[in-house]
């Protein structure tokens, strides 16, 4: 019997379908082990093809190369140590979401996923069948329960285990970040890790990185048989530690020098919203980013996310300005980029303009200017982006943040032109606390510079689209503080008009709110892909027909 094991936790980011580069990530985590005397190296949720796979996993030769590539491990642990790691496994007519515990040259066992999640961002169900309730494995002379991520915030499986003399469980997980995450493992963990009697030990190990919409903050951890968090891994980076378990009487204790502090609050929306940027471009293969700098706080914060992301030689902002654009917001841009360290070239669009307005002359005559002359503006500019991207490669950074997005004040195929948008789950309010956070941290929070890099006068001044004279957003819409209150209850709470104006809203506000929300769904359809902050982002996570006549006041 082992009473003693070294366990290397290995919390890494995968590459979605990349399985040559993540089988080569595994060997070099397992070689690694094995100089550190590692009796197990663990890897996350299907760690071979990366998570989530979507309808990838539906290709067979997609989840043959994962065979094979497990395959190659197998041969690998001869010299040890041993793996579990994650996988797609085919078994007869089934697909299974599997994790393998492979020694010796052996695949000692194969565990199923049973508990599939099919709700907010995760539809397993449309391409894995359920496996069994899983019992333990028997290895080293250790009862070890290999539950799959939604198999432990449920109890179903955990007490399964339990019932049959589980002593220690290893849980390989891919496990989204968003706001209230630490809290909800905590309470969902504790349902029934509290009533599980005698000698016990969780260990959690989790992706980390970026993926489309979602990012996966690691955040890896352990409890002893007291109960105690005893192995932290930092949240938002990848990381290895070697973790020795000793078994005694009266259960397992554990010696790590993982404490990682726990991240929360703006530092945690920063982090999550800077590894997504990170990971979209890099693991897309872009060089950098470019995007309009405008003057305005949006395109300000979502520069500043850029550099911290990937470096300031990698991020390129222009200014194009109009007739409207004023001298304040020249400065300000100027001045942003030269914080940030950026590139910054001055693009007039104000001749390109024109020529739209002569070419429409004729066809428009006799109509007063209105949004539509707007909207050509904002076109204008979007046209000039993707010239840029297409010469010199670059992807458009969109800048429009969730306030827009929910109520459609923001010009399709205008600024909504860009592949990735890294406030499109950010309210307006919210980009304005992370302004004064991103300005006040004291700290690294990542490749760009510390301390202030956006100009005061850029957050506090009034915003604008600058589209018409003297223009500002509040001409079209409620103090931000008020319209996100409403957005927040209609979209995140699903709440009724009832509701709101029973608790002191304006109702014809609020039914205007809740009027343009549904309408501006055919535009975000067609908006770029950003990361889910919040508990309920635009995108995978919140998916409304476009022609839809329900109105929650009527």
């Amino acid at each position: 019997m082992t009473d003693r094991i070294s366990i290397l936790t290995a919390q890494l980011n995968p590459v979605v379908g990349d399985v040559s580069g993540n089988l080569a990530k595994a060997r070099a985590a397992i070689a690694d082990g094995r100089i550190r005397g590692a009796d197990l190296v663990v890897f996350p949720e299907m760690f071979l093809l990366g998570y989530p796979p979507e309808d990838l996993v539906l290709k067979p030769a997609a989840v043959e190369a994962c065979k094979r590539a497990l395959d190659t491990l197998v041969e690998d642990t001869k010299s040890g140590p041993a793996v579990l790691v994650g996988l797609p496994w085919r078994q007869g007519r089934k697909l299974h979401n599997a994790v393998a515990l492979i020694d010796d040259g052996h695949l000692v066992a194969l565990r199923f996923k049973h508990e599939l999640p099919n709700y907010a961002v995760f539809d397993e169900m449309r391409v894995f069948q359920p496996g069994p309730v899983p019992e333990i494995v028997k290895w080293r002379g250790i009862r070890l329960g290999l539950p799959i991520c939604e198999d432990i915030w449920r109890e179903t499986v955990p007490q399964a285990l339990i019932d049959q003399g589980a002593e220690m469980m290893i849980v390989i997980n891919g496990s989204p970040w968003r706001r209230t995450i630490e809290r909800e493992r905590k309470t969902a963990f504790s349902a029934w890790f509290d009533r599980w009697q005698g000698r016990k030990a969780m260990i959690f190990v989790n992706q980390v990185g970026g993926q489309d919409e979602l990012v996966f903050d690691g955040a890896g951890f352990a409890r002893d048989s007291a109960g105690e968090t005893v192995q932290r891994l930092p949240a938002f980076e990848e990381a290895m530690d070697l973790a020795v378990w000793q078994r005694t009487q009266t259960g397992w204790s554990c010696d790590s020098e993982a404490r990682a502090p726990v991240v929360s609050g703006l530092e945690a929306d920063w982090k999550a919203m800077v590894l997504a940027l990170r990971d979209y471009v890099d693991k897309a293969g872009f060089p950098g980013v470019v995007l309009g700098m405008s003057g305005g706080i949006d395109s300000a914060i979502s520069a500043a996310i850029a550099v911290d992301a990937l470096g300031p030689e990698r991020v390129w902002a222009v200014m194009m300005p109009s007739k409207y654009t004023s001298q304040e917001s020249l400065e300000d841009a100027r001045e942003c980029a030269q914080m940030l360290g950026i590139r910054y070239d001055i693009i007039d669009v104000e001749p390109t303009i024109e020529a739209f307005g002569s070419t429409l002359a004729e066809v428009f005559a006799g109509k007063d200017p209105d949004t539509t002359e707007e909207n050509i503006q904002s076109r204008a500019r979007g046209v000039v982006l993707m010239a840029l991207s297409n010469k010199f490669g670059p992807m458009v950074l969109s800048t429009g943040n969730k306030s827009e997005m929910a109520v459609g004040y923001a010009t399709l195929y205008g600024d909504m032109n860009g592949g990735y948008n890294a406030l499109k789950d950010v309210y307006k309010t919210e980009v304005f606390e992370l302004a004064w956070w991103r300005n006040a941290h004291p700290r690294a929070t990542g490749l760009g510079p510390v301390g202030q890099v956006i100009p005061e006068r850029i957050i506090t001044k009034p915003p604008s689209a600058e589209l018409r004279e003297d223009q500002t957003d509040q001409d079209s819409l409620p103090p931000y503080d008020v319209l996100d209150s409403i957005l927040f209850a209609l979209v995140e709470e699903e709440r009724s008009v009832r509701d709101l104006v029973a608790e002191g809203q304006d109702e014809a506000t609020v039914r205007r709110i809740e009027n343009l929300l549904y309408r501006a769904e055919y535009k975000r359809r067609q908006a770029p892909p950003g990361v889910k902050i919040g508990s309920k982002n635009f995108g995978r996570d919140r998916r409304y027909p476009i022609t839809n006549r329900f109105k929650s006041g009527d």
